[in-house]
């Protein structure tokens, strides 16, 4: 694929993508990649929510298809399965793409993909798209994660924020199939309100960010502290 047509994909990528409302962030980015990060709630099971996880026909954006018809999209949820569509036939016979491929497996907690979306399926990086679920008091927490890296024709401070809000259309998309995204907590609006009062020398570096948010931190155990040396 020649490099003016993967430009012209990501246009269409990015354009596709801004009536996204602005939910998320890139995590961080360098000329070697880039992270986001997309949370919602929603009044589900986790249960349910995976049942729904599983028939990505029902959710995944038919705007990010190559065929244009989300109802060609299926998905594996085993390991090794596929996240795949198909190409209906058109006189050559029928065709397929694989979006991603299943990595983890853990029904009702977590889904891990490795698979690079849309134009960046043409370049030369991997993509790692974490979804986890979390059982809350209202329902179940969504947080979804992806990881790109490698070398790309495109530059990363571009290609990140077109990422980012695509990214943000599916969980949008997981979440309205759901039922609709719950509104954010009081607790959670004042922890945006304060977040956003900061000067930007104040916001922590991204690294030392932490992976999850606090709907879903404790499906990370801390690490065990070192035992004091004894005299």
């Amino acid at each position: 694929m020649r490099l003016k047509s993967c430009l012209v994909k990501v246009a269409l990528f990015a354009a596709a993508s801004f009536a996204v409302p602005a939910q998320a962030k890139v995590v961080d980015q360098s000329d070697a990649g880039f992270t986001v990060a997309h949370t919602a709630q929603v009044a589900a099971t986790p249960a349910d929510v995976w049942k729904m996880l599983r028939m990505p026909q029902n959710w995944w954006s038919k705007d990010h298809s190559w065929s244009g018809d989300a109802a060609n999209f299926w998905l594996d949820s085993q390991a090794g399965g596929c996240f795949c569509e198909k190409l209906p036939d058109t006189g050559a016979g029928v065709g397929s793409v694989q979006h991603a491929r299943v990595l983890f497996s853990k029904p009702g907690q977590m889904l891990r993909l490795s698979g690079a979306f849309g134009p960046l399926q043409g370049e030369a990086v991997g993509g790692t798209l974490t979804i986890q679920i979390k059982a809350t008091p209202t329902g179940s927490a969504l947080r979804f994660d992806y990881v790109v890296g490698g070398y790309m024709r495109f530059k990363t401070a571009d290609i990140a924020p077109a990422v980012d809000k695509v990214i943000g259309e599916q969980l949008l998309g997981l979440a309205n199939a759901l039922g609709g995204a719950l509104p954010p907590s009081r607790e959670e609006k004042a922890a945006a309100a304060e977040a956003a009062a900061k000067p930007a020398a104040e916001t922590p570096p991204a690294e030392d960010e932490p992976g999850l948010d606090a709907a879903v931190a404790d499906l990370v155990e801390d690490a065990p502290k070192a035992e004091p040396e004894s005299r």
